[in-house]
C-alpha cells in the first residue's frame, strides 16, 4: 500500500511547452556557440554507449574543479541534476523523528524529499520583504534541532539573495548539515563556495542547468570530504550517464561562453525589470537570478492571458501570504524573449490556426489599431486592461 503522505502529494508539474515561448523553467535561452557545439558533437561521437560509464565520473570532477574553481581539499559528489543530490542528502540524514528545515517560500523539492524520506518538514516564513527572518530561523532551529537545513542562495521563487551574515548565523546555530543551494550562482553577486572549508557543516549545492546545460542533468555538491564519503554511500551506481560525462568535459573545457551568456542575461534582467516597473499595478522584486518575480492584481488572469498568446511563465500565486491582500498575487516570469531564442526559434513557431471570421491578413498587419473590435474584446478578457500589450515590455512579461 502506498503511504498516506505520498498519496497526499502531487507530482512535480512540468507544463507542455511545444510551440510556446518557454519562460517557466528558468533555463538559459541561448543556444551553444558554433565552436562549442562542434566540440560537443566530437566528444559525443566517441562515447562507447555499449559500456557503463565511469562510476566515479572522475573526469567530470576534474573539469568542474578547474572550470568553476572548487576549493582544493574539498570533496565533490555528482548527481543526475541537483534534484538527485537533494534526494541523496535527505535520505542519508533521515532517521525517526528527524527534521528538515527551510525558509518558505523556497524550492518545493526540499519539502517533497523530506516527505519521501519520512522526515518532518518545518517551513519558516520569510520576512515581508522576502529576506531571511533570522530571529524566526534561530527560534525554529533551537526548537526543532533539525538534522538538515536548506537555504536557496539566491532564493527560488523570490529571486533575492539573503544576507551573507544571516546565512552565517544559521550555519552557526544549526546542529546538523546546512545545504546552501546555489543553482543560480552565475547570476548572483555572492557565493559560499569559497568558504566551504570555514564551516564543517556546510555543503554547497550547484547545477549546470541554469548556465546553458539543462539537458545534461548534472548537479554537484561540494563539502568536507567526510560528508561526501557518507553521502556517496547513498548514491546509486552509474548515476551520471556516459553521454552526460562526455558532454560536461567538452563543454567545461572552455567556460568563456558560459560567462558571456550569463553576463548578457544579467544585463537583460535589468532591462526587463525596468520595463515591468513601468506597467500600472505591478511590483517588481529585486532579483539575483535569471528570472523576475512580479506582483500583479490577478496572477491567474495574467498567466492565462500570456498563455493564450503562447507565452509560458510560472504562476506562483499559491505562495501568497494570508496577510497580503488578494490583489497582490505574485507572478514569476523568466525574462528571456523570442529574440533570445534565436531566429531558428522564430521560424519554427507554429502559426495560430485561423478560425472562421478571423481578421484578414491586411487587418492583422495593421497592428492593434486595425484589428476588429471582437479581437480587442478577446484580448481584454485574456489579460487585465492595465497589462494588455504594454508596448515593448509585453514581449518580455
Amino acid at each position: 500500500m502506498v503511504r498516506p503522505e505520498i498519496r497526499a502529494l502531487a507530482a512535480y508539474p512540468v507544463a507542455k511547452a511545444e510551440g510556446m515561448v518557454k519562460l517557466d523553467a528558468m533555463e538559459n535561452p541561448y543556444p551553444l556557440p558554433g565552436p562549442v557545439r562542434a566540440r560537443l558533437d566530437a566528444a559525443l561521437s566517441r562515447v562507447a554507449v555499449n559500456r557503463y560509464p565511469d562510476g566515479g565520473a572522475d573526469a567530470v570532477k576534474t573539469a568542474l574543479s578547474h572550470a568553476l574553481r572548487i576549493p582544493d581539499g574539498q570533496g565533490v559528489l555528482l548527481g543526475n541534476g541537483s534534484d538527485e543530490l537533494i534526494h541523496i542528502i535527505t535520505l542519508a540524514l533521515a532517521r525517526p523523528g528527524a527534521v528538515v528545515l527551510a525558509p518558505e517560500p523556497s524550492f518545493v523539492m526540499y519539502r517533497m524529499d523530506a516527505v519521501y524520506a519520512g522526515m518532518r518538514f518545518v517551513g519558516v516564513p520569510l520576512a515581508g520583504d522576502f529576506s531571511l527572518d533570522l530571529p524566526a530561523m534561530r527560534a525554529a532551529i533551537e526548537r526543532e534541532q533539525p538534522a538538515l537545513v536548506f537555504i536557496a542562495y539566491p532564493n527560488n521563487p523570490t529571486g533575492n539573495l539573503f544576507g551573507a551574515r544571516d546565512v552565517e548565523a544559521v550555519l552557526q546555530a544549526a546542529p546538523g548539515l546546512v545545504v546552501v543551494d546555489e543553482a543560480y550562482y552565475a547570476f548572483a553577486d555572492a557565493s559560499f563556495l569559497p568558504r566551504v572549508a570555514e564551516h564543517p557543516n556546510l555543503l554547497v549545492l550547484r547545477t549546470v542547468s541554469k548556465v546553458g546545460m539543462a539537458g545534461l542533468r548534472l548537479g554537484y555538491a561540494v563539502a568536507a570530504p567526510e560528508w561526501i564519503a557518507e553521502l556517496n554511500k547513498v548514491r546509486a551506481p552509474y548515476n551520471v550517464n556516459a553521454l552526460t560525462q562526455a558532454a560536461a568535459v567538452a563543454l567545461l573545457s572552455d567556460t568563456g561562453w558560459i560567462a558571456a551568456q550569463a553576463s548578457a542575461i544579467r544585463a537583460e534582467r535589468m532591462r526587463l525589470a525596468s520595463a515591468l516597473e513601468r506597467l500600472p499595478g505591478t511590483k517588481v522584486f529585486p532579483t539575483q537570478t535569471n528570472f523576475v518575480l512580479v506582483r500583479v492584481a490577478d496572477a491567474n488572469e495574467v498567466f492565462e492571458g500570456l498563455k493564450a498568446r503562447r507565452i509560458l511563465v510560472k504562476n506562483v500565486h499559491r505562495w501568497q501570504r494570508p496577510r497580503k491582500t488578494t490583489c497582490c498575487s505574485p507572478l514569476a516570469s523568466s525574462f528571456a524573449d523570442e529574440r533570445h531564442q534565436g531566429p531558428r526559434f522564430r521560424r519554427r513557431r507554429p502559426a495560430r490556426p485561423r478560425r472562421a471570421g478571423h481578421e484578414r491578413d491586411d487587418d492583422h498587419r495593421r497592428g492593434e489599431s486595425g484589428r476588429r473590435g471582437s479581437r480587442r474584446a478577446r484580448d481584454r478578457r485574456a489579460v487585465p486592461r492595465s497589462h494588455a500589450r504594454p508596448g515593448r515590455a509585453s514581449r518580455h512579461a
